[in-house]
């Protein structure tokens, strides 16, 4: 499978639930056309560089995913047909990938955000007559 990266920019007027329908659409399309998600990244609403169809700004997504060379064709055509997309580019990141591996580990996710899982003090008897409980 071919890794690729596809960045879109969606109209920035648009409601949320519609941003939300925009960003699940282009997310299930991967789905459906037998690739796989390895990452959906929402940097929010942007400057653009120069105006692109009476918008200075847009609401930019990354979308990093594995699949065969029609799935771009796909999200191609999809994009262009949809008047919410302001802007995209695909990029082939690489010939050969393994979507396994390229898939963010949870453990790596909760250490970006600072989340950790921390495990419940174990109290005996003794401490909670001690603590009163």
């Amino acid at each position: 499978m071919r890794y690729y990266e596809t960045l879109y920019i969606i109209n920035p007027e648009l409601p949320d639930d519609d941003y939300r329908v925009v960003v699940t659409k282009f997310s299930d399309l991967v789905g459906k056309n037998k690739g796989v998600l390895t990452k959906v990244d929402e940097w929010g609403t942007k400057s653009l560089a120069y105006t692109v169809r009476k918008f200075n700004r847009g609401s930019y997504v990354l979308l990093q995913y594995c699949g065969e060379p029609g799935i771009t064709a796909e999200l191609k055509r999809e994009m262009s047909l949809d008047d919410r997309i302001i802007k995209y580019q695909t990029i082939k990141l690489s010939d050969n990938a393994d979507p396994e591996a390229l898939k963010p580990d949870e453990d790596e996710g909760k250490a970006e955000t600072g989340e950790e899982e921390v495990p419940a003090k174990e109290t005996s008897a003794e401490d909670e007559v001690e603590n009163g409980v």
